[in-house]
């Protein structure tokens, strides 16, 4: 038996491993865009997404009398195996590449072509019984058919992606519970402010991870808008009449996703503005999960010069020549996964500009820049939370001496006793070193012991309410 097969296109012809369900497409799509070295395989998802495509369509088809019955189950029955994962390794073209996906298009062209050949007993290439382009592409260009299959895959890639965010969210909440009585310093550009909890600030952080949590469900969203049956424009050319409206239906159901038909297919086939608005989401998440490994970062800091709030669980040695120090590096590598997010932000605008007239090509990149940057945040927020977040602790009595050393809790007595009075207790506590305190009950006595405890004690410390003298 032959160790290859003979498989030609336009350009020519080539030698196919025998072994290999795809075919001269995508092997030219090899030799072509050796640009990233991550291919289809690595995205299990839009690997599923093309099988639903291309078994709706088959369906679609059937209905209009476009495909022969056996044809479009043979389809439907590859397209099972390609969405259960069994020709994952089959899935082989560069996620970065020319054509505006047209390779991905056609690997999955021909692998389920192959796989619909085999299932009706004939051979690899024997395409007059079942061809790549004319019954698996039937009624379908790369330009709809690559983008729906994007969009699908992207909305499930983002609903991993929640679920990392929510980890996150409620990693930060337990610890905010956990904290509620640790006074400590607030803080504002780096200098003392006022009194809080170590639980108000975790709280805080839980808040805004679940703000960006909501931002980005609204944005997911919008990708449930495709154009499935535009075909190469937009005008439905080689189309039957309700095909569109066919594929869309079965491909609800297939995917269980409420999709729905984009109204103005023209527009749908070019524009990429649900792209620019979830990355930028993504962005806007990747910024203020950075801000807050920042903060972990000085709140752990020292621990015997910096501020030493709180504990970071000791991963690793920290240094080849420094015995016992310990890094922040679980905050570290999350601040540099976020980088390369916000970094990914430029990559979509620019792609999005980029396209011209119909159709923009420039989609594959925006697709590598969101499935990466998906796929590496969320093993970030994984890595924040199961190696850092839940094992933190809290230096509770030296956050309570830095409170009542600090001179930012001068601010408190400001009703009582006035800005310019405070402000010349601050000053002389700067000078002296001497705590508040002791300037203001022992030797100025500008109020009793008995108003400062009701002042400073912990409740009012941590839900300030107006007192008066």
């Amino acid at each position: 038996m032959k160790d290859t097969r003979r498989e030609h296109d336009f350009l020519g012809e080539l030698d196919i491993p025998n072994d290999k369900y795809y075919g001269v497409q995508t092997y030219r799509a090899i030799e072509n865009f050796n640009i990233t070295g991550i291919t289809l395989v690595k995205e299990r998802d839009l690997i599923k997404a093309l099988g639903w495509v291309k078994k709706a369509a088959a369906l679609a088809n059937k209905d209009c009398g476009v495909l022969k019955p056996e044809i479009a189950d043979a389809i439907c029955f590859a397209c099972d195996q390609v969405v259960s994962g069994k020709y994952d390794d089959q899935f082989v073209s560069d996620l970065i590449q020319g054509g505006a996906g047209t390779s991905v298009n056609m690997n999955a062209n021909e692998v389920i072509a192959n796989i619909a050949l085999e299932h009706l007993g004939h051979k690899k290439g024997e395409y007059e019984f079942v061809h790549p382009n004319n019954h698996v592409n039937c009624s379908q260009s790369t330009n709809d058919a690559y983008p729906t299959a994007f969009r699908i895959a992207l909305y499930l890639k983002i609903e991993s992606f929640c679920g990392s965010m929510q980890k996150v969210q409620k990693a930060f909440a337990a610890k905010g519970k956990e904290f509620d009585k640790v006074l400590k310093m607030g803080r504002t550009q780096l200098q003392d402010a006022v009194p809080m909890t170590l639980g108000q600030e975790f709280n805080a952080f839980a808040t805004t991870v679940g703000e960006d949590y909501l931002r980005l469900k609204e944005a997911q969203s919008l990708i449930l808008e495709v154009n499935m049956g535009a075909t190469a424009i937009g005008t439905k050319v080689n189309a039957p009449e309700a095909y569109p409206e066919l594929c869309v239906k079965y491909l609800a159901k297939e995917t269980g996703l409420a999709l729905t038909l984009s109204p103005d297919l023209i527009e749908a086939t070019s524009d990429t503005g649900a792209y620019v608005q979830i990355m930028g989401t993504l962005k806007r998440a990747a910024v203020k999960i950075s801000k807050i490994c920042n903060d972990l970062r000085l709140l752990s800091s020292g621990p015997r010069t910096g501020l030493n709030e709180i504990n970071l669980p000791a991963r690793q040695p920290g240094s080849s020549i420094m015995p016992g120090k310990v890094n922040p590096v679980i905050p570290e590598v999350v601040n540099q996964t976020c980088f390369y997010v916000i970094g990914q932000d430029l990559t979509v605008t620019m792609a999005s500009e980029a396209g011209q007239l119909q159709l923009n090509v420039m989609e594959p990149v925006i697709g590598f820049a969101l499935f990466t940057s998906l796929e590496y945040l969320k093993n970030a927020l994984e890595t924040l939370v199961d190696k850092c977040i839940v094992g933190i602790t809290a230096n509770e009595a030296h956050c309570a001496n830095l409170v009542m050393g600090s001179i930012g809790i001068v601010t408190q007595l400001n009703p009582i006793l006035g800005y310019e009075i405070c402000a010349s207790v601050a000053g002389e506590a700067l000078l002296s070193g001497k705590n508040i305190h002791e300037i203001v009950v022992v030797e100025r006595k500008l109020i009793t012991q008995e108003k400062w405890d009701e002042i400073y004690s912990l409740e009012n410390l941590i839900h300030p309410k107006l007192i008066n003298s």
